[in-house]
């Protein structure tokens, strides 16, 4: 019996209209048209213009902070299902409170967990998204999860700036395993910047595991929230006798005084992908494009087709 197609609509909410436009483009269609009606007291109200009735409907939207963007993602969800839609992906670029995936101490909420349970309990049918901030956040579903990976986008970029001698640093040691994931492309040397927090958002001391004179250095990480960590391991590296420092971050979360702190840093540039809008222009923050990524995975996904190849870099 031959594969049956519904026909495919995609819509955005308005934190990653720009993305998702991008996204639709390469996809080969518009948009569709969905309104938010605000009320004045803050309360808002998702309403599509036109028919999702059969069709496999796509919610493109981050969930970074403020909550809107996942209640508004959840509440497009329920519309859509209340419309008679066939089926519902949600395209989570970012996934919000991904950083809140254990208990690390007592009496503390597993955010990432709750988010997972409530998105499903909404009707989601099935969650793509990008460099979760911890893989086994797929395990917290119970339905499909397309983990898309930002390193098909990056590699290619830092394999075009041509460093003379790449070093790769992970900025803590939670990201060593992604530091060396990414290293295995360029066949590099690892280096790691071991930090200890007084408490979140504020780091008390940071020492450097590895030799970096005379290198090219590039710090891989998923977040990038107040730019702290990066800034002072960005810093130590320089002292240690390195050649250039630069750092790869999917998401730009950019909070507080990061945009700043970037500036003023030692950082010859910060490169980000375009899972979260970067709110003010920079010369040294390099932003590229998933667009191209998630569309393929959208209609790979439709075609009941593999997205293992979207995993291959070049």
């Amino acid at each position: 019996m031959p594969l049956q197609f519904n026909p495919v609509k995609l819509f955005a909410g308005s934190g990653t209209i720009e993305l998702a436009t991008n996204i639709a483009q390469k996809y080969g269609r518009e948009l569709g048209d969905v309104v938010l009606t605000r009320f004045s007291d803050g309360e808002f109200q998702p309403h599509f213009n036109e028919s999702v009735r059969g069709c496999d409907v796509f919610l493109i939207q981050s969930t970074n902070p403020p909550t809107d963007n996942l209640m508004e993602l959840l509440m497009m969800t329920d519309a859509a299902r209340r419309a008679s839609a066939h089926y519902v992906t949600a395209v989570i670029p970012y996934f919000g409170l991904a950083r809140q995936d254990r208990k690390d101490k007592p009496r503390v909420a597993i955010g990432s967990k709750l988010v997972a349970n409530i998105l499903v309990a909404a009707g989601i049918n099935r969650i793509m998204t990008m460099d979760l901030h911890a893989a086994q956040i797929q395990g917290f579903f119970d339905i499909p999860v397309d983990h898309l990976d930002a390193s098909i986008i990056f590699v290619p970029y830092i394999k075009s700036l041509k460093l003379e001698s790449l070093t790769i640093a992970s900025p803590d040691m939670g990201g060593s395993y992604r530091a060396r994931s990414f290293a295995k492309f360029f066949n590099a040397e690892v280096v790691i910047c071991d930090k200890r927090r007084k408490r979140a958002n504020e780091i008390e001391s940071m020492t450097l595991i590895g030799d970096v004179k005379d290198q090219d250095i590039v710090l891989i990480d998923d977040i990038c929230d107040t730019a702290g960590t990066l800034s002072k391991a960005a810093a130590l590296i320089m002292d240690r006798g390195a050649r250039s420092v630069r750092a790869v971050c999917t998401h730009p979360v950019l909070s507080g005084n990061a945009y700043e702190t970037i500036e003023n840093s030692v950082l010859t540039e910060l490169i980000v992908t375009d899972t979260i809008p970067v709110k003010y222009p920079s010369n040294k923050i390099k932003v590229l494009s998933t667009a191209d990524l998630f569309a393929k995975a959208i209609m790979n996904v439709n075609e009941h087709g593999s997205i293992s190849q979207l995993f291959k870099v070049s």
